[in-house]
């Protein structure tokens, strides 16, 4: 079975963004309120699977602002540059 996450990221009431993260598997959903708080709720939904989740699946919101979405593209691009090597070797894995 494939362990499949949907991160939804939405506008908040103050300008800014947030994550609502599902585990397609059981359905559970985690806000986080930005990536350091996705990162650390991802491996939390993580361990119930061996720390092992095979995608995750990104889709932004309807109403989501293009400044927002510029800002979240700005923090994924630095969270792949902090994590790079351990994201290379995870690829090499596959």
């Amino acid at each position: 079975m494939a362990v499949v996450f949907e991160a939804l990221v939405k506008n908040d009431k103050d300008g800014g963004w947030f994550i609502e993260l599902k585990d397609t598997t059981d359905g559970r959903v985690v806000v986080c309120k930005d990536l350091s708080e996705f990162e650390v709720k991802i491996q939390d939904l993580g361990e119930d699977y061996g720390g092992r989740v095979d995608e995750v699946k990104w889709i932004s919101h309807e109403n989501l602002s293009p400044q927002n979405e510029q800002k979240l593209r700005v923090g994924m691009m630095e969270y792949h540059e902090k994590y790079k090597d351990q994201l290379d070797s995870k690829e090499e894995e596959k």
